[in-house]
């Protein structure tokens, strides 16, 4: 239990309950919605690509602290970036959650790094890598759900 309460760290609390970017973009130019039938979480992430970059993203949806505060911290981390910028910090996000306990923590995730204890629980994994894999699928234009099974 104890570990468990060192997950849900101020930051990921924070993020979840006051969630960065939890709106919807009128006009979107990309789309796509996120599901994990296993333990709800919903998420639906909107883009504004200009040029290739993403101009503006925001999400709404409803999941667990984990879904929320990791769609409201990847927002935060991809906004300006291109879309290869943003694809190549998916995998190092991906690779952190994934990662063993006490694996080193690849500095350049800045604040997604709060999100690093998710590796010690593997149920949890699927939540945080949801809102991801949904915004991968929208700047590949998918606009099907993306659902983690």
């Amino acid at each position: 239990m104890a570990d468990l309460r060192e997950l849900y760290q101020d930051t990921i609390l924070d993020h979840s309950k006051k969630p960065r970017n939890f709106r919807e973009i009128p006009g979107a130019t990309a789309k796509a919605v996120g599901h994990n039938p296993l333990c709800g979480d919903r998420v639906t992430v909107y883009l504004r690509l200009d040029a290739g970059n993403i101009a503006d993203i925001a999400f709404i949806g409803q999941g667990c602290a984990i879904s929320k505060a990791s769609a409201s911290l990847m927002t935060d981390a991809v906004k300006g970036k291109s879309k290869s910028e943003a694809t190549r910090l998916f995998e190092r996000f991906r690779k952190m959650v994934t990662g063993r306990p006490g694996d080193p923590i690849d500095a350049s995730l800045g604040k997604l790094a709060v999100l690093s204890g998710v590796c010690e629980f593997p149920v949890r994994v699927k939540c945080a890598s949801l809102p991801w894999h949904t915004l991968e699928a929208a700047l590949e234009a998918k606009q099907e759900t993306v659902s983690l099974e």
